[in-house]
């Protein structure tokens, strides 16, 4: 199967049964960062696909073998333990409720600050940003994803922050896909215009022949697709981890 054709079968592949995105908390760790000159730090914020979450015998829990795991051993195994990625993924948010500090309070002690302030405080130099799932779900539009992940990546660039954008994975249902492709596009938009680091999930999953099966249910993917996930992560972050250390400050 071609990109093309794959990329169609994403957008017009058999509708499957959604598992509903309950909130869920992060697996971010309490413990206050701090960043050396030849460290560098990355946080990821996101939705359940972030937080790492799998499905199966209609059970949905985060699991260890995540894409922010997978990125974390990735980093690791080239620059050592220079690099730390912490998971600030939050099951069931948007981008709207990261930038107006109300999603999951019980996901870190920061989690209920808006985003410049939460972010001011963080030492990280990098901050990947992954959303559009819930955005569907909770039928926000474009418009107003588009302006969230907007003000999150212009705010993150003012603060000396790298922010890096994620597009989700697709979705296995028709209708619900549609409406994500639409939600894709607006982050390929604000990656375009803010002249930012793009890591396009959706287009890369697409291309996947039988990506549905890599999925374990409307909206998580399997470890397998997690790790697949994780080494388009690698190849755009990596190129700013040999910058930062190569380039302290």
């Amino acid at each position: 199967m071609n990109r093309r054709a794959a990329t169609a079968a994403c957008a017009l592949g058999a509708v499957s049964a959604l598992t509903l995105l309950a909130p869920a908390t992060s697996t971010a760790t309490a413990e206050a960062q701090t960043s050396s000159p030849n460290q560098v730090l990355i946080d990821a914020y996101g939705d359940s696909t972030t937080l790492g979450i799998t499905c199966g015998d209609g059970h949905c829990a985060p699991q260890p073998r995540n894409a922010v795991t997978y990125l974390q051993l990735a980093l690791a195994a080239h620059d050592g333990e220079r690099v730390r990625v912490t998971n600030y993924g939050v099951g069931g948010t948007m981008a709207t409720q990261l930038r107006d500090g109300t999603g999951n309070r019980r996901a870190g002690p920061t989690a209920g600050l808006p985003w410049r302030e939460r972010l001011a405080g963080s030492p990280a130099q990098i901050v990947l940003i992954n959303y559009g799932i819930n955005e569907v779900m909770q039928n926000q539009t474009p418009e107003q994803f588009y302006a969230a992940e907007t003000t999150l990546v212009q705010t993150a660039r003012a603060l000396g922050k790298e922010p890096v954008l994620q597009t989700s994975n697709p979705m296995p249902d028709n209708r619900l896909n549609a409406r994500l492709a639409a939600m894709v596009a607006m982050t390929r938009r604000v990656a375009a215009e803010e002249q930012v680091p793009l890591v396009d999930q959706y287009a890369y999953v697409c291309s996947l022949p039988d990506w549905k099966a890599l999925m374990s249910d409307g909206a998580h993917p399997k470890p397998e697709l997690y790790r697949l996930k994780a080494e388009q992560d690698y190849r755009v972050v990596e190129p700013l981890v040999r910058r930062l250390l190569d380039n302290p400050h």
